[in-house]
């Protein structure tokens, strides 16, 4: 107001003042809420943020987002490790990446002093040093070593039955190991292989070595050759003569003698059957006479067959020993 006291300014000009409060809630709830709403999230347009879609609101909260400083360089670096390791993956090339990573950890340790430097080997009859040194691993450091998988390597040769692997820092091995013994001589389809006890295969024949073993021949003989051989040693008249030991259709054997005299064994009552045969030897000397075979496959009786020239001289043998015939006729 003026010194007059009167309005300095126009009531026309302060009007819209006074209606402005009706007009804002004449309009409605949705203006009411955009004029409440803080200037920065109005756009230019006047509209809100909240009004546009959701694809629009999300980029505008991670453009508002206070990143750390570094995070783009590792989200870089994590999304080229993602499509090495995939690229790794699909390409089949795991084995070789691992190859790698192997042979750098033990070039590592081999570098830092854990090179083996030493193995000692005992317990090798059969087998070499350099053959066992053989399955060893090759340049594995000792840090790294794997005792149980070169423990399993050792034993998947057929002549270690057992082995022993012993670390010794910084870089000396111990290796001691346990062999198969050599129990015979297996002949099967036209091969002769060196067999244990229990039928494994440990080495194909070699002349002049292991000449001693007993030969047994047939398919499945390798693996029922123990518990014949244990009854025939009960028998020492018969084993000193026996040359091998053949197995008829999986199922029964034959003894092949040295004179070549066979005789066919029962498929039941092996031991039974062999103990006939000892008291026959004992008493008839049959093994010392000409007979092709002995065949003791029933309980209750023992056929011979003689050998050809046998039979004849038998036969001839006979027909001495039978008596003339007396004339007829009256004196």
């Amino acid at each position: 107001m003026d010194g007059r006291r009167r309005l300095a300014q126009s009531l026309t000009s302060v009007a819209p003042l006074r209606t402005e409060p009706h007009s804002f809630a004449a309009v409605g709830p949705r203006v009411q809420f955009e004029a409440a709403m803080p200037p920065s999230l109005v756009t230019s347009l006047g509209k809100p943020i909240l009004g546009k879609p959701m694809s629009h609101r999300l980029w505008g909260m991670i453009l508002k987002l206070q990143l750390p400083r570094g995070v783009g360089l590792a989200a870089a670096l994590l999304v080229m490790c993602g499509g090495l390791i995939y690229g790794v993956i699909k390409g089949d090339h795991v084995p070789e990446v691992i190859e790698l990573l192997d042979e750098a950890r033990n070039e590592a340790a081999n570098a830092a002093g854990f090179r083996i430097v030493s193995i000692a080997v005992s317990g090798n009859q059969h087998l070499k040093r350099e053959e066992v040194i053989g399955l060893t691993a090759g340049k594995t450091s000792l840090l790294f070593l794997d005792v149980a998988a070169m423990r399993k390597r050792l034993e998947s040769d057929p002549w270690v039955a057992e082995a022993t692997v012993l670390k010794l820092y910084p870089g000396e091995l111990q290796i001691d190991i346990k062999e198969r013994v050599p129990f015979a001589l297996w002949q099967s389809r036209g091969s002769i292989v060196v067999i244990a006890d229990d039928g494994t295969l440990l080495e194909s024949y070699q002349p002049g070595r292991l000449v001693q073993l007993p030969l047994v021949v047939g398919l499945g003989s390798n693996k029922r050759a123990k518990e014949l051989l244990a009854l025939v040693d009960r028998h020492p008249a018969i084993r000193d003569q026996l040359l091998a030991s053949v197995m008829v259709g999986e199922r029964r054997w034959n003894l092949r003698l040295r004179n070549g005299l066979d005789v066919r064994l029962p498929e039941t009552d092996v031991a039974q059957a062999l103990d006939r045969l000892a008291d026959l030897e004992r008493d008839a000397k049959l093994t010392s006479r000409d007979i092709l075979h002995i065949d003791l496959r029933l309980p209750d009786r023992v056929t011979v067959r003689l050998a050809p020239g046998a039979a004849q001289s038998r036969a001839d043998a006979l027909k001495e020993k039978k008596p003339p015939a007396k004339k007829g006729g009256n004196a």
